[in-house]
């Protein structure tokens, strides 16, 4: 035994003294990668430079310029973004700057033709780009005690591109949608010389009045990843995981938002933390609205303004800055709107059609063609229209046409006005156009609100906020989803018409005054104006019986009597609501009805109230959410902005 151990211990030894050996020299084979590469570019018709420009705190910002090659005395068409410079202007690789930008580009069609210098730039804190990043920086002020804001760094990077690029005109153009559009919009507070233009489409302008994070006072709770991976890394790359096929049960699951982003880790983004600090609008949200902060002064840049009439995102915000602003006689005349029948960013797409509702011919492009080139050439180029833009340009869903306007809300060229019409909810689930509500005072329909079975926004399962329709992702499309899936649950009172005899026209915001009560100290009311189609639809099938949402919110109960100072209901007293729907421009056509819904929840979408007052809903308990009964009492009514002749 000693002897086969003392073996296996020499051969030990001599394999180890092998390994300990240096290895045989192989010739190395040479890298085939260069050190650096030199792309070759004779053959493009475009030039792109990537550089650097500094702000005026020393930050510097990177921004990719796109030159047609042999431009001279060529506008510049500045997007300002938070979503990656370098990606969006190399999506195609290609040597045609049409084929490079397409597909992604704000209005790729209009850029080509006409001759644009395309700068496309990182804001502060992300991507390539130096600095802190805040999300929708506040401007100077008390909200932002530093020197710099998205005004100030637009107005230095402007600066930089007029002394810089000798192959332009000096004449700069901002465009740009959703956040993007409210950096558009933030380049006309005190804006640069070189400024001759604004496109600010689908613009986040206030997030507590019915944009992105908020409608009157009810958390868009599925944008929760988008808080936590805009955020918490310069370059996105932190991801908000998915535990659920159906957004619908992880939200449940988690019980309140407030929960969810405790165990997804969405205390570590900064604005997260504000918005749990600020559900209430108060002075966080006044100070950051776009629509008072440009009120407050004159514009001098023109601007033209877009909005998508099934807006999923940012439905309230072109309107109101429209309005905001021809308020002033001395803006008035410098603004242009164009609403079409688009969903959020829909003007650069196809558009002809929303899931299952098609139009007559592509309205983007008509759009794109007939509103957004005239205006870039007017303002850039220095070539005048064949006819002056109208004020607003607006679609008219229903008749499918397109109207030249000389205000918002207007129902024709000439020869009408607006009527405020009550829509009156009626016994046995009627609806009458301009007549008085039956039923008295005491009259009402009821139902039982659920929070452990809230009333789902869309058909389940329910996917997550996404942007790709081959893998079933269409947050885009959701408003114009068929609404049978509610009218057939007993928590939503459903309210409708006769077959209608004649058209009726609507130009404006509707307007939800509902007389309701709980049994509850608290309650959410999502009231719904829908265009049910006729029962057969021929030339599309698919249509009958269709109810379309023309218009739809919601509004959190406790911010009743004040928008910043929550208060406690009283149980089954009758109170009065009174909240503005969005904008529509729709025509109720001979053969169809009209419908309203009124229900209690809209979920996963919004958060749940629990029916119980608490002091933050993003703090609620599991034994906070209570079964409530509710009444709406048919002194209700939906008043539309109805047009009629003079």
């Amino acid at each position: 035994m000693k002897m086969l151990r003392s073996l296996l211990t020499v051969l030990a030894l001599a394999g180890g003294a092998a390994l300990a050996a240096d290895p045989p020299a192989y010739p190395g084979l040479p890298s085939e990668t260069p050190e650096s590469v030199t792309p070759a570019t004779d053959s493009f018709d475009y030039e792109k430079r990537v550089v650097q420009i500094p702000m005026r705190d020393g930050v510097k910002l990177s921004t990719v310029i796109l030159i047609p090659k042999g431009a001279h005395d060529a506008p510049i068409l500045l997007t300002r973004t938070p979503y990656n410079a370098a990606e969006l202007t190399s999506h195609n690789e290609s040597s045609h700057l049409a084929a490079l930008i397409q597909g992604y580009d704000h209005a790729a069609d209009v850029i080509v033709e006409g001759g644009y210098i395309r700068v496309v730039q990182d804001i502060r804190g992300k991507y390539e780009s130096e600095g802190d990043y805040v999300l929708t920086r506040p401007f100077r002020g008390p909200l932002n005690p530093t020197p710099v804001d998205h005004a100030t760094d637009t107005w230095d990077t402007i600066d930089w591109l007029v002394k810089n690029l000798p192959e332009s005109n000096g004449r700069v153009g901002i465009i740009g949608i959703s956040y993007d559009g409210f950096l558009s919009l933030a380049a006309l507070v005190d804006p640069h010389p070189a400024l001759k233009a604004a496109v600010p489409m689908n613009p986040m302008v206030d997030g507590w009045r019915g944009d992105d994070w908020f409608h009157h006072g009810a958390f868009r709770q599925q944008g929760m990843g988008y808080v936590y991976e805009q955020v918490v890394t310069r370059k996105n790359e932190a991801k908000w995981f998915s535990s659920h096929y159906d957004d619908y049960d992880t939200f449940l699951q988690a019980g309140s938002a407030g929960e969810l982003g405790r165990r997804r880790g969405l205390g570590q983004s900064g604005y997260w933390r504000k918005l749990l600090a600020h559900p209430g609008y108060d002075d966080f949200w006044q100070q950051q609205a776009m629509d008072k902060l440009l009120a407050a002064r004159p514009l001098t840049v023109p601007t033209l303004l877009v909005h998508s009439l099934w807006d999923a995102e940012d439905i309230y915000g072109a309107p109101a800055v429209y309005k905001a602003l021809t308020a002033r006689a001395d803006s008035a005349p410098l603004v242009r709107m164009a609403m079409g029948p688009w969903v959020h960013g829909g003007a650069i797409g196809d558009g002809s059609f929303i899931g299952a509702i098609k139009f007559r011919s592509d309205t983007a492009w008509e759009f794109r063609q007939q509103v957004l080139k005239p205006f870039l050439d007017e303002h850039l180029r220095g070539i005048k229209p064949a006819r002056p833009l109208a004020r607003v340009t607006a679609y008219e869903t229903g008749t499918g046409r397109w109207l030249g306007l000389d205000g918002w809300p207007r129902g024709c060229t000439a020869g009408c006005r607006i009527q405020p019409t009550p829509l009156a909810l009626q016994p046995g689930g009627a609806l009458t156009l301009g007549g008085a509500p039956r039923g008295g005072d005491a009259g009402f329909d009821e139902y039982v609100s659920d929070p452990a079975k809230p009333v789902p926004y869309r058909q389940r399962p329910i996917r997550p906020m996404g942007y790709d329709e081959a893998k079933g992702l269409t947050w885009p499309r959701w408003l114009v989803d068929d609404q049978r899936e509610a009218s057939g649950r007993t928590d939503v009172l459903v309210y409708t018409s006769e077959v209608l005899t004649r058209a009726v026209k609507i130009a404006g915001e509707p307007v939800a005054r509902l007389v309701a009560s709980t049994s509850g100290t608290d309650s959410d009311w999502v009231v719904k104006l829908i265009d049910v189609y006729p029962d057969e639809v021929p030339a599309q099938p698919a249509l009958g019986g269709y109810q379309l949402m023309v218009s739809g919110d919601i509004f959190r109960g406790r911010y009743r009597e004040s928008w910043s100072q929550p208060k406690a209901l009283k149980p089954g007293e009758p109170l009065a609501y009174s909240f503005s729907l969005p904008n529509a421009n729709h025509v109720f056509l001979p053969g169809h009805r009209i419908m309203v819904q009124v229900q209690s929840s809209w979920f996963p979408l919004y958060d749940r109230n629990p029916q119980t007052f608490v002091p933050s809903i993003f703090d609620a308990r599991p034994q906070d959410y209570r079964v409530a009964t509710q009444r709406v009492y048919r002194r209700s009514v939906v008043e539309l902005p109805v047009v009629v002749a003079e």
